[in-house]
């Protein structure tokens, strides 16, 4: 019997058994991120750079450009390190930051996507109120209000999930330190404070959830009430990349951290990780940017006055 003071290292899961497929992985992860740091990281730069884009829009879509780059951020580089260099080895304080971090970063995406479902609800069925209930003042508010409550509950979290006894040996099924796998190897009696903080992420996320069913339902009550197929059609548009985002990460997300341990296995486990904590970030940029003719517009002015300068 061992518990978390005699641990001094995990064992993350091994992506491949040989070589080659090893350094396959490594060249995949790498593609990902790049793609994640170079899309995420034109959008920020487009955002802050062109000024006709300082709209609650973009402001929001840069905050959950910022969140998407922590998230890949804070699992691929280790994944990759390992593929790299054939190890599997990650160490305590290492695994505690990672599961925070991730935690925060993925809690704070949530609450950017219901805020951003607030500003999508706000401009398409009050739009002569948009500028009161979204000024620049209550848009720093709730942005700021989305980052705190995701760093508090990410606190939380890991110091819950940390203060647990682990007796069941030192080897996640994971390729990044993830709170489910951390509680399957404590031996815990803990139940009810383990219960009370689970539920209180669940009910936060719960809110969110019925809150963006809510506005949508609105939001689509509203838009076919205008008349003109043009105008319709620009007011879908601008929901369009809201509504392929949410229900990915929602329901990879969600499915992930509740499903019961009976449908646990390691490659569901691997599948749904990947999908809500590494695609997300790769794909926002250009579900965003796709749908978007400014921002399109305000990207390329930026990329093509970079080669110019240069």
């Amino acid at each position: 019997m061992s518990n978390s003071s005699s641990i001094s290292h995990f064992l993350l899961l091994a992506l491949a058994d040989t070589r080659q497929l090893q350094l396959l992985h490594f060249c995949l992860f790498l593609g990902i991120s790049l793609a994640a740091l170079l899309g995420n990281g034109l959008i920020i730069s487009a955002v802050a750079c062109g000024h006709h884009l300082h709209t609650p829009m973009f402001f929001f879509l840069l905050n959950l450009a910022l969140s998407d780059l922590g998230s890949i951020c804070t699992t691929v580089p280790k994944a990759m390190h390992n593929s790299l260099w054939d190890t599997s080895t990650i160490s305590y304080t290492g695994c505690a930051a990672q599961v925070f971090l991730i935690f925060f970063f993925l809690a704070t995406e949530f609450y950017l996507l219901t805020i951003m479902c607030y500003d999508r609800y706000v401009s398409i069925c009050k739009p002569l109120h948009y500028g009161t209930l979204l000024g620049s003042r209550a848009c720093v508010h709730m942005a700021a209000a989305a980052w705190a409550s995701a760093f508090l509950n990410a606190l939380l979290q890991t110091a819950n999930t940390f203060s647990l006894p682990f007796c069941k040996g030192n080897a996640l099924g994971q390729f990044f330190c993830e709170i489910p796998q951390m509680l399957k190897l404590s031996c815990s009696k803990s139940y009810l404070r383990l219960f009370g903080l689970i539920a209180l992420s669940v009910c936060l996320g719960l809110g969110c959830f019925v809150f963006i069913v809510f506005s949508y339902v609105q939001i689509f009550r509203a838009v076919l009430r205008i008349p003109s197929e043009q105008g319709r059609h620009k007011a879908f548009s601008t929901c369009l990349p809201h509504l392929a985002v949410v229900p990915l990460f929602l329901s990879t997300g969600t499915f992930s951290y509740l499903k019961p341990p009976s449908m646990s296995s390691p490659s569901l486990d691997l599948s749904l990780s990947v999908l809500y904590s590494v695609v997300p970030p790769a794909l926002n940029p250009l579900i965003y940017s796709l749908r978007n003719q400014e921002l399109k517009a305000a990207v390329r002015r930026l990329v093509t006055g970079c080669f110019q300068e240069h």
